[in-house]
């Protein structure tokens, strides 16, 4: 398995992970061949083989103890009580009293040890859904609602704790359970065993239809409370509750979240109601076999046919309901794997998501790196599926490339603006250094290496970019600088802030680098919260700067208070602006005009002027938006 790329970015960074306890191996997509999900679920538990063995020999004692008890009893009834013989009397009780209290101390030690093991297993299933994630491209999550990958972690998930869990010990224990006790029962007497359990077939069949039933309803149930999770998660963020209030829509979106917890209704109460008559007809029919027994018996001994003991019966009875609780339970978790195999199944889609961005094996590792960066004959289209990202050309890209030919060099040190239309492909061409994406033809190298051959860890402190959509932690100022930079002391952090010009206005808050930015940093303005992640950028110290349209959200003043904290980030680092506005470039060393995704002009600010193309009707166009005042 592989990493990763961890680039600083305004949104969390993708930082690299431990490799997952589950090794998996992808496939096309999440099977719903079921005996290969049985496989796959059965491994899970495979690293903790030696705690389950122990389980199973607690099972094991606990059945042979659980079975004993009757064969006490009919030797109580048949020989103890009758013969008046007190001393067996007693020792047949106190075998009876013995046999409970280990029944429940090997009970205790194998739901703490079978717990122990499902927590564990939930762990480890968390983890790998969660690194799996962290590995995908940033087209997987610009085509994914956030509320659906939280409810497929939150939901999924929990919903599989109990068969993770209890169902091993419950399917070891239960089946060795009926095992003995069957055996028991032919021993005292073959004849009525066969009468108990001439219906079993029938029971694990209707058990079986009922399972199929819950399964389908499940994956109704979970995809509607994924659609639930990402209605709540947008529209009760931050920007949600502002976009509602403003659109006066606060109504009408809990109108439609109540339509959607209504669906929700209907399936719940499906999922619970499914089979349950059946079930209920099971149970009543078990209820009711002691009675048959004892009918069979009596009549037998009418008849004139064998002659069976008081105890030898009573025994029978009691061996026949414990026989039937492990047998409606195994049929009950039969059920329930059937219904949790729907939510293994969306667990495994995304566990055998390809990832598409991996570390080459053996890549390079660079201890020294220059920043020189170069695009060498660049191609770039999406695929067929992935969605769209800032415009970038995403309609037509079946028809052409969004970027197509591109060669550019940008010095170590050096500076390079890119420009142009929206759609143009700029974004899309500073991505490809931090390998954001990687290109379809050609190659993007830093200081001669291609990037899919550095190492991730090289990519991470080589690359920082800075984007127009502030990301904060909801956490406190000095926990997101760090973020950068995890060990950090205080002086690096007022350092950094000074450098991006917000150090004054941090200390001037009532807790200072303490204080908590809110939700997405809004109790910080946008300007504020552009100059934090730019103090967090100089904290990580790259020596290559991804610039993605950094100002082009901010207001004239705000942005050249914002400018001048990019020119300090930007000092002696090889940069790379994206721009829509002008005034940010034009000291740059060399500026680039994008349209279709190809070079359509390129050259300082003064020898484009002079070109009167693309670049100079753009700055005209500035120069007409200007304020006056």
């Amino acid at each position: 398995m592989s990493y990763a790329p961890s680039v600083l970015i305004v949104t969390p960074s993708v930082g690299a992970m431990p490799r997952d306890h589950i090794e998996w191996t992808p496939a096309p997509g999440a099977s719903t061949d079921e005996p290969r999900q049985v496989r796959r679920i059965l491994a899970l538990f495979k690293p903790y083989r030696a705690r389950l063995a122990v389980v199973g020999l607690l099972v094991a004692a606990s059945s042979l103890v659980t079975v004993a008890t009757p064969f006490l009893l009919k030797e109580t009834l048949d020989v103890a009580i009758p013969q008046g013989r007190t001393g067996l009397l007693s020792l047949l009780a106190l075998g009876m009293i013995l046999s409970a209290v280990l029944s429940g101390v090997f009970g205790v030690l194998q739901t703490l040890i079978s717990t122990t093991v499902g927590q564990r297993v939930m762990h480890d299933l968390r983890t790998a859904v969660y690194g799996r994630l962290q590995r995908m491209s940033l087209a997987f999550f610009t085509r994914t609602r956030t509320g659906e990958v939280q409810s497929r972690i939150a939901n999924d998930i929990g919903g599989m704790q109990a068969t993770v869990t209890s169902t091993a010990t419950s399917l070891v224990s239960n089946f060795t359970s009926v095992v003995a006790t069957i055996i028991a029962m032919v021993a005292l007497d073959w004849r009525l065993t066969v009468v108990s359990l001439l219906l079993l077939p029938v029971f694990v069949w209707i058990s079986r239809r009922v399972g199929n039933e819950r399964r389908k309803i499940t994956t109704q149930r979970q995809k509607q409370m994924a659609a639930m999770a990402a209605t709540v998660t947008e529209s009760l963020s931050v920007s949600g509750i502002l976009l509602g209030r403003t659109m006066g829509r606060s109504d009408s979106l809990t109108h439609a979240f109540s339509e959607e917890s209504e669906q929700l209704v209907g399936l719940e109460v499906r999922s619970n109601m499914a089979g349950r008559w059946r079930m209920a007809v099971i149970g009543i029919v078990m209820a009711a076999m002691p009675a048959v027994i004892y009918w069979t018996a009596g009549m037998a001994l009418q008849l004139g046919g064998p002659d069976v003991s008081l105890g030898t019966i009573v025994a029978f009875v009691s061996l026949q309901q414990g026989l039937f609780r492990p047998a409606v339970s195994l049929l009950s978790t039969g059920v329930q794997i059937q219904t949790s195999l729907a939510l293994f199944q969306r667990i495994f889609e995304y566990l055998d998501l390809p990832v598409d961005i991996t570390e080459r094996e053996n890549p390079v590792h660079l201890d020294q790196i220059k920043g020189e960066v170069r695009f060498e004959d660049v191609v770039f289209r999406y695929d067929g599926d992935h969605g769209d990202h800032k415009g970038d050309g995403m309609g037509d890209e079946a028809v052409r490339p969004v970027l197509d030919g591109i060669d550019l060099t940008v010095p170590a040190g050096g500076s390079l603006a890119v420009v142009g239309p929206t759609g143009a492909g700029k974004s899309t061409l500073g991505y490809l250094v931090p390998r954001l994406y990687d290109v379809t033809g050609g190659r993007v190298t830093l200081d001669g290496v291609d990037v899919r051959d550095l190492d991730f860890d090289t990519l991470a402190r080589a690359v920082g970019v800075v984007s127009q959509e502030t990301y904060l932690f909801h956490a406190t100022v000095a926990d997101n600088l760090r973020f950068a930079k995890p060990d950090a002391t205080d002086e690096e952090l007022h350092a950094a802030a000074r450098a991006a010009q917000i150090h004054d206005h941090i200390a001037g808050l009532p807790d200072g680098y303490d204080t908590v930015v809110g939700e997405r940093g809004h109790r910080f303005s946008g300007g504020e919260k552009q100059r934090l992640a730019i103090a967090r950028t100089i904290l990580r110290d790259p020596p290559v700067l991804i610039l993605d349209e950094a100002t082009s959200a901010l207001d004239t003043r705000t942005e050249q208070a914002v400018q001048e904290a990019i020119d300090a980030l930007s000092a002696n680092r090889t940069t790379v602006t994206i721009a829509h506005r002008l005034s940010t470039v034009r000291g740059s060393d060399q500026i680039v005009v994008l349209d279709s995704g190809a070079v359509a002009e390129r050259g300082t600010h003064e020898e484009l002027l002079r070109q009167d193309g693309r670049y100079a009707a753009l700055v005209r166009r500035d120069a007409r938006l200007e304020p006056t005042s």
